[in-house]
């Protein structure tokens, strides 16, 4: 009996010898992975941990139980950021994942491409517009409304994103909503025997198809018989309606001491909207729509004025756009994408969302530096970059391998010597074996 305990001992110093060679051939595996995705953009380590395995004692004898390994991508570990010349290498700086899917999914039509994650890409344009890296991820994102503004869309899911697209050399234009006049008026006009010829001033506007029109507006002045009337008559005309009269209203300025020069009252006639003080606007409707006309607001220096004897026109300001080219786009800190056009403006095309997890060491790692969500990394959540717990974008940039060279190849020494010592271990299990069966000779 106690020989047949020997044996039972033995024989388990064998199989603790053999579970090491196979952990070790594990850890040199995961060594060699990292080593060899040392200088691959987004690589994130691989870790292998050992773990004993205890064996029960039978009759005041020991077995041993060996050693398993257990490996774990370390996701949540990223390198450090490297920066290019390419305004769509993206990166991530901190927590949160780019949203990306296979092109082959995209170009098969696949309406809704299974969403992946990664944390740097270098993005570039495809003959189709579509930002997508030499290893065929499509970025993804939130389409922008045409005005630039961003919809609402559900943050829980990946049902809104859509591939990135932009198309370099496409038209665009933008029509003008809005005019801020700031115009002074002659004061000596609306004296008894003045002129009372009007002054016309005209500003040019944009309608829907980026066609340039104009909103021709004439200031009439009041001619009493005797002093100062101080009010004009402003009438606005629409050059896209063959000159029709799109808004009249009578001006009426204050001549005290303290707020001498600045609009009193505004009184809307037959056409044009009412006018608002609390923004110093009113509205017209030129053939395309309504522009909103800021002539400030009772009592303030600034819009329209009267002072002295000079009709100036100081300050006239308008939004929209000619038709222009878009030229370049590029992504900011918040995942914007804007682009920007030959006539000078930027308007937002796109937002890339980060996407975060309860626990990215959870996801499923797949080739190409990708992962999937899985019930072990929990629900994701689509932030706006830079906000909750997520980071931030930065273009022209890159992520680099979380390899540490240095360390990778200590463990290898560390690893080979253990696996060397476990194969001893084995040869002398075996010597061990063969004594013992020679004593039953």
């Amino acid at each position: 009996m106690q020989q047949k305990g020997v044996s039972m001992t033995i024989s388990s110093s064998l199989n603790a010898g053999v579970a090491a060679l196979s952990a070790n051939a594990t850890r040199l595996a995961a060594i060699s992975d990292n080593i060899a995705n040392s200088a691959t953009y987004g690589y994130k380590r691989v870790e292998t941990d050992f773990q004993s395995m205890v064996l029960s004692g039978n009759g005041g004898s020991y077995s041993a139980g060996g050693v398993r390994s257990v490996t774990q991508r370390l996701i949540d570990q990223g390198g450090s950021l490297t920066t290019t010349s390419n305004p769509t290498d993206l990166a991530v700086r901190g927590r949160g994942f780019l949203p990306v899917a296979r092109s082959s999914q995209v170009t098969a039509g696949n309406d809704t491409p299974q969403m992946m994650l990664t944390t740097t890409g270098s993005f570039r344009t495809d003959a189709d517009g579509v930002l997508k890296t030499e290893s065929g991820l499509v970025l993804l994102g939130w389409p922008a409304n045409p005005d630039g503004t961003m919809p609402d869309f559900p943050r829980d899911t990946a049902d809104g994103l859509e591939p990135v697209r932009i198309n370099v050399n496409q038209l665009t234009g933008e029509p003008t909503t809005s005019i801020r006049l700031g115009v002074n008026l002659p004061a000596s006009e609306t004296n008894a025997g003045a002129s009372g010829d009007p002054m016309d001033l005209s500003v040019e506007y944009f309608d829907n198809m980026g066609k340039s029109q104009t909103v021709r507006i004439e200031f009439t002045p009041t001619v009493p018989g005797s002093g100062d009337s101080n009010e004009w008559q402003m009438t606005l005309r629409d050059s896209a309606q063959s000159d029709a009269i799109i808004g009249e209203y009578t001006l009426t300025f204050d001549d005290s001491r303290a707020s001498g020069g600045t609009l009193t009252d505004v009184v809307p006639g037959g056409t044009g909207g009412a006018f608002d003080n609390a923004t110093g606007s009113l509205i017209v409707n030129v053939e395309g729509g309504p522009i909103e006309v800021t002539i400030g607001k009772l009592g303030a220096p600034d819009g329209l004025t009267q002072l002295g004897s000079k009709f100036a026109p100081l300050s006239i300001s308008k939004d929209g756009s000619p038709v222009g080219n878009m030229t370049s786009a590029e992504v900011d800190e918040n995942g914007f994408v804007h682009a920007s056009f030959d006539t000078g403006i930027t308007r937002v095309i796109y937002q890339v969302p980060l996407v975060d997890l309860p626990n990215p060491n959870g996801m499923v790692s797949l080739d190409r530096q990708t992962y999937l969500p899985s019930p072990g990394s929990g629900s994701f959540y689509l932030w706006d970059a830079g906000d909750g717990p997520t980071g931030d974008v930065v273009a022209f940039a890159r992520q680099e391998s979380a390899t540490d060279v240095a360390g990778e190849l200590t463990d290898m020494i560390q690893t080979q010597r253990a696996y060397s010592s476990n194969a001893k271990v084995i040869q002398t299990v075996d010597e061990m074996l063969q004594e013992t069966t020679n004593i039953k000779r």
